[in-house]
């Protein structure tokens, strides 16, 4: 689709069609950046949707076990040392 940008203020923007927002998704809140030579318009990425939902399925699935988040071959340094009481 060709479109023309037009004048805002003392910058220019584009309008978007309706049904290109009702098939991406997009909301009143993107994000905008450069990629090579184009403009790129998408959704706000919101990094921790859906984390609650996660912790509260490992902690269903671990019962009473103790559960740990910790990546595997990260050992923590404390971990790693020999402790003296």
């Amino acid at each position: 689709m060709k479109t023309k940008l037009i004048r805002i203020g003392n910058s220019k923007g584009v309008r978007i069609p309706k049904p290109f927002l009702e098939e991406t998704g997009l909301t009143d809140e993107i994000e905008l950046f450069i990629r090579e030579d184009e403009i790129v318009i998408r959704s706000q990425a919101n990094p921790r949707e859906g984390w609650d939902a996660l912790f509260r399925d490992v902690l269903d699935e671990a019962e009473d076990e103790m559960v740990s988040f910790q990546a595997p071959g990260m050992e923590l340094v404390w971990e790693m040392a020999e402790w003296t009481w």
